[in-house]
C-alpha cells in the first residue's frame, strides 16, 4: 500500500504536466508511433477496450475501439483526454480502486505498476473479464532506468514518478497468485529515437534476437483469467482419413467417450481402398455411436481438417489423424486439459516420449525438432512438435478462426500453421500434451521429408515477416 500523501504529490506532479502531454508525444513521435503499431497488432479495431493509465488517451483513442474506457488518476490529464478523444469514456480514479461490471475484450495496464497496488488492481478487474478477455501489461525494462532518468533531466522525455520498480518475475508471480494464467511475455524497442536506417535495423532485427532481446526498453506480459470453460459439454472428434480402411474399426472402438456426448466425424479424402465403405459399415455396426461421414470435396489435409471442423456439432473439437500412430485413448488427455482451463488451443507432441525407431524417419525427426524451435521463437510460446496429428480448440474459437484464416493461402497444405499462427495473433493459450507415437500398421505415411520440409521453411520465413519482424 502506497502512503496517501505520496500519492497526492504524485497526482499533483501529473496534473502539472497534463497540458504538455501532447507536446511530449510529438517530441517522441517515433517511439509513440512504434508503440501504437505494437498495440494495434494485439488489439483489433472494433474491440471493447479498457486502459488503466490512459494518460491523455493517445493509445486507446487511436485503437478505434467499439467501446473504450480510459482510466487515469490525474484529474487534469483526464480533462485533456476528454477534449482530445470525445468518443472514449474517461474516468478519473485511483487505479486499484477502479471497478466496473462492464466486460471488455482487452484490458491494457499501461506503465502504472510502480504507483499502484497491483494485487488489488488485478482482483478488481476480474469483474470486467470474460474467458476471452486478454490483459496486457506494459512496463519499462529496469535496466533502462539510469538512461530514462538522464533523458528526463535533459528534457528528452516527460518526467515520471516511480515508487516501486517491479521485476518481471515478481509481476508474473502476482499474476499467477491472483487467479490469472500467463500466455506470453514479449519485449519491444531497442532504439526509441528515430535515426534513419539504424532505428529500423535495431528495432525490427536486433531487438528480435535472443539475448539482445533482453535489452529492449518495453516489456509486455499478456495473460487471461485462469478459469475452466463453462460451455465444455459435447466433444467432436474429427478423423481425417485417406486409404486407411484397415484402421477404421479400431478407431471406432477405441476412441474414448468424453464430456456429455462424443461425436465421431470421419472426413474421407478420395481413398483408393474401401475406406469410405468401411466407415458406412461401421455406422450400421455401431448404431449407438454418433458417427458422421463426410466426403471431402477439396484436396489435401488442410481441406479435410477444415471440412471436419466446420461440420462438427460439439462444443470442443479434437483432430485425430486416422493412421493409428497415436493411440486414440490418449486424446482424453487433450480433453482433460481443456475442460480444466489449462489451454485454449491444445495439441499433442510426439517428440517428448521416446519413440520406436521405426515410427519416424531420422530426417523427419530432426526436421520436426528444428522447426519446433523456430516456431517457439516466432510464436513466443513453447513448441516441441509442429506437425502433430492431434490438435484441438473450441467450436466458438474455430468459428472466429474461419473468419480470419488464410495467413498463408496455398503455402500451408496442412492447415496446422494457419491455426497455430491465428492462435498466436489472437493470444490464445497454446498447450502441448505428450502423446505416444507408434509405427504404422496399415497404409503409408503421407509426409515427404524434403518436399514438406521446404514448405515448412517457406512458411517459417513468411511467419517471421508477418509476426516477428512486423514493427
Amino acid at each position: 500500500m502506497i502512503d496517501g500523501n505520496i500519492l497526492k504529490n504524485i497526482r499533483k506532479h501529473y496534473d502539472s504536466y497534463a497540458k504538455e502531454r501532447h507536446q511530449w508525444i510529438r517530441k517522441n513521435k517515433y517511439y509513440h508511433g512504434q508503440m501504437l503499431k505494437y498495440y494495434s497488432f494485439l488489439v483489433p479495431e472494433g474491440s471493447r477496450v479498457l486502459e488503466l493509465g490512459c494518460g491523455i488517451g493517445y493509445i486507446i483513442g487511436s485503437l478505434k475501439p467499439s467501446y473504450g474506457v480510459g482510466v487515469d488518476f490525474s484529474g487534469e490529464t483526464i480533462k485533456a483526454a476528454r477534449k482530445s478523444y470525445p468518443g472514449i469514456k474517461f474516468v478519473c480514479s485511483a487505479y486499484e480502486d477502479f471497478s466496473t461490471k462492464e466486460k471488455f475484450d482487452y484490458i491494457i495496464i499501461s506503465g502504472i505498476l510502480s504507483i499502484t497496488n497491483m494485487q488489488k488492481l488485478l482482483q478488481n478487474i476480474k469483474k470486467s473479464c470474460n474467458p476471452d478477455t486478454r490483459i496486457i501489461i506494459c512496463e519499462y525494462n529496469r535496466i533502462w532506468s539510469p538512461l530514462l532518468r538522464l533523458s528526463e533531466k535533459l528534457r528528452l522525455k516527460m518526467p515520471e514518478v516511480k515508487i516501486n520498480e517491479l521485476a518481471v518475475k515478481d509481476i508474473e508471480n502476482i499474476i499467477n497468485i491472483n487467479g490469472y494464467q500467463l500466455i506470453k511475455r514479449d519485449k519491444f524497442g531497442l532504439m526509441p529515437k528515430y535515426i534513419p536506417i539504424l532505428s529500423a535495423f535495431f528495432n525490427k532485427v536486433l531487438a528480435k534476437l535472443p539475448l539482445i532481446n533482453s535489452l529492449c526498453l518495453n516489456q509486455f506480459l499478456i495473460f487471461r483469467l485462469n478459469e475452466a470453460p463453462k460451455d465444455a459439454k459435447k466433444v467432436s472428434v474429427v478423423l481425417t482419413c485417406k486409404d486407411e480402411e484397415g484402421n477404421i474399426e479400431e478407431l471406432v472402438k477405441r476412441t474414448p467417450s468424453m464430456g456429455g456426448h462424443t461425436e465421431l466425424v470421419f472426413v474421407e479424402g478420395g481413398s483408393k481402398d474401401n475406406t469410405y465403405g468401411k466407415i458406412q459399415e461401421m455406422i450400421k455396426k455401431y448404431p449407438k455411436k454418433d458417427i458422421k461421414l463426410l466426403k471431402q470435396k477439396g484436396i489435401g489435409p488442410k481441406d479435410a481438417i477444415y471440412t471436419g471442423f466446420g461440420h462438427s456439432k460439439g462444443d470442443f473439437i479434437i483432430l485425430l489423424e486416422a493412421d493409428l500412430t497415436t493411440p486414440p485413448e490418449e486424446i482424453s488427455y487433450v480433453w482433460d486439459i481443456y475442460k480444466k482451463g489449462y489451454g485454449e488451443y491444445v495439441q499433442g507432441s510426439r517428440l517428448v516420449y521416446r519413440m520406436n525407431k521405426k515410427a519416424m524417419p531420422k530426417l523427419n525427426y530432426f526436421g520436426n525438432g528444428m522447426f519446433a524451435k523456430i516456431f517457439t521463437w516466432i510464436v513466443g510460446q513453447r513448441f516441441t512438435d509442429t506437425l502433430s496429428g492431434v490438435k484441438a480448440m473450441s467450436k466458438e474459437r474455430y468459428r472466429q478462426f474461419e473468419k480470419q484464416k488464410n495467413f498463408f493461402r496455398d503455402l500451408d497444405p496442412f492447415g496446422d500453421f494457419e491455426m497455430i499462427f491465428w492462435c498466436m495473433k489472437n493470444n490464445l493459450k497454446l498447450v502441448e500434451v505428450p502423446i505416444t507415437y507408434l509405427p504404422r500398421k496399415y497404409g503409408e505415411t503421407k509426409i515427404k521429408a524434403v518436399k514438406h520440409g521446404w514448405m515448412l521453411l517457406k512458411i517459417s520465413l513468411k511467419a517471421m515477416k508477418l509476426f516477428k519482424f512486423r514493427v
